[in-house]
């Protein structure tokens, strides 16, 4: 049984300044919107952020970006962000940008306990400089070293009371590599269910990679509104 939080202030009470946090989502779909909202309320600062991209500038990851509670930001997309910009071009916060395929199996190796790897994306650029490239039956790869967290935050559709998680299709996105990546994953699902109802094959991330539990219910915001004007 894992345990199972009630109030997100409990759930992410330890995670200290400094800390290096995973977030799962792309863009707002699959974010762990309450664990990021608890973290925004704590204070706590110069965090390191593992993301896709750094949400929008007044939901998810903006919020903590405005907050200046984000130091270094590593992912692979800018995105829609102003703050973000500015900050980044301001020099106020450190990015490490890379190709998203990179970023997802960076994550992916971390979690399956792989230090390195060799990748053929960004041989040739500036991604490349100063960096090892070995050849493979005549091709050039960059070595890539793994990426792993004090904590990960995720977002998933249903859990069981042993940690086991669904996520609702494209909802998975890096939740599921990230769950594994981190020391201590933290778990906001939709609803928790008990034990031994889930079938086997329909479970995505094995309760073995999650250590806390809490049910959040998700406010589901529209990263950009797309509308048309009416015929007149």
């Amino acid at each position: 049984m894992k345990p199972i939080f009630h109030t997100f202030a409990e759930a992410v009470q330890d995670i200290p300044d400094g800390a290096t946090l995973m977030v799962g989502g792309f863009g707002l779909v699959g974010i762990p919107e309450n664990l990021i909202l608890a973290l925004v309320e704590k204070g706590v600062k110069d965090l390191t952020i593992i993301s896709n991209n750094c949400g929008i500038d007044d939901w998810g990851l903006g919020l903590l970006l405005k907050n200046r509670q984000i130091k270094r930001m590593v992912g692979s997309y800018v995105g829609g962000n102003k703050e973000f910009e500015r900050q980044l071009i301001s020099g106020e916060l450190e990015v490490k940008l890379m190709p998203q395929g990179t970023l997802a199996e960076k994550i992916r190796a971390g979690g399956a306990g792989i230090p390195a790897f060799y990748t053929p994306a960004g041989v040739g650029t500036i991604i490349a400089d100063g960096r090892e490239t070995r050849e493979f039956e005549g091709k050039p790869y960059l070595l890539e070293e793994a990426l792993t967290a004090d904590y990960s935050l995720i977002r998933a559709a249903k859990a069981d009371t042993m940690g086991n998680l669904k996520y609702n299709k494209t909802a998975r996105n890096f939740n599921s590599m990230m769950a594994a990546a981190g020391r201590i994953t933290i778990a906001e699902a939709e609803e928790i269910q008990e034990a031994g109802s889930f079938d086997p094959d329909t479970v995505h991330t094995p309760g073995i990679y999650v250590q806390r539990l809490i049910v959040g219910k998700q406010h589901k915001r529209i990263e950009q509104l797309t509308v048309r004007t009416s015929p007149a």
